[in-house]
């Protein structure tokens, strides 16, 4: 069965307040031979607008854009969802919402064990300037401000999930090199996304030598490091080691560089 793609002349268009959803119904299908081939994102984002058209319009792209969406039209369900279900990846909170308003939601999140560290982008009108100061110091990641270019706040939303992942590598220390990462947590390691399975002697060599790209490591200093200052064994045993790491490693192996005279090195 043939696919098709969706010609929507709508993405970057300037959302106002009251925007009709009536124009939605404006776009064209041609069909595409073969399989379609879907890649999705695994952030799951909350949307919490009062508005309806707008809040089906960001839901529309984020969707397009491969990302998981949930919705809310109050800082109740907000938080409801928040709370009682798998916490998002990121919010986008508009600030004037019925009942609890969107500062409050804000401030009750931080108070929340669960949701505390989840990033907010900020959804404000242009007469709300104060409100935007007070998120940004009460932490909130970035704000737009209605009416806003969808493409801006798609670039907003990757910006600020690039920063999260980032800090979530840095937190945990997990470690990426060529094509090689390291688990310190869980001793596991990925070669071109296949795990690999090493010893202990080696994931502590790997691990060592890797943490520091282009340093010169002694046998001793990787004796020291891997099993302690008082565990004997002879250079051999360290070159045994490193023979077994290449060969597990296969291709990627060339990146353990041998110094003459003097030890290994991890290739920048």
């Amino acid at each position: 069965m043939a696919g098709f793609k969706i010609s929507w002349p709508f993405t970057d268009m300037k959302i106002q307040p009251g925007f009709s959803g009536r124009f939605l119904c404006f776009f064209t299908v041609s069909p595409i031979k073969g399989k379609v081939t879907v890649s999705m994102a695994k952030e799951h984002i909350l949307v919490v607008d009062d508005e309806e058209d707008i809040l089906n319009l960001i839901q529309f792209n984020l969707r397009k854009e491969g990302y998981t969406v949930s919705c809310a039209v109050s800082g109740e369900e907000a938080l409801q969802k928040m709370l009682e279900s798998n916490s998002p990846d990121l919010v986008l909170l508009d600030l004037m919402l019925p009942g609890i308003d969107g500062l409050e939601v804000f401030r009750r999140m931080k108070d929340s064990d669960t949701v505390k560290d989840v990033p907010i982008i900020m959804i404000t009108a242009k007469g709300e300037e104060s409100d935007i100061v007070i998120g940004l110091e009460m932490g909130a990641d970035d704000y737009v401000t209605k009416p806003f270019s969808m493409k801006v706040l798609l670039a907003r939303v990757r910006a600020v999930l690039r920063r999260r992942r980032s800090d979530e590598i840095k937190n945990t220390g997990i470690l990426s090199i060529h094509n090689i990462v390291i688990h310190p947590g869980k001793r596991e390691v990925f070669v071109d996304n296949k795990p690999l399975h090493l010893t202990f002697t080696e994931f502590e060599i790997l691990h060592l030598m890797a943490k520091r790209p282009g340093w010169v490591f002694t046998r001793s200093q990787i004796v020291d490091a891997v099993r302690g200052k008082d565990y004997f064994v002879t250079d051999r045993s360290v070159d045994v080691q490193i023979v077994g790491l290449r060969k597990k490693l296969g291709e990627t192996g060339r990146y353990i560089e041998t110094i003459r005279g003097v030890g290994y090195r991890f290739k920048e």
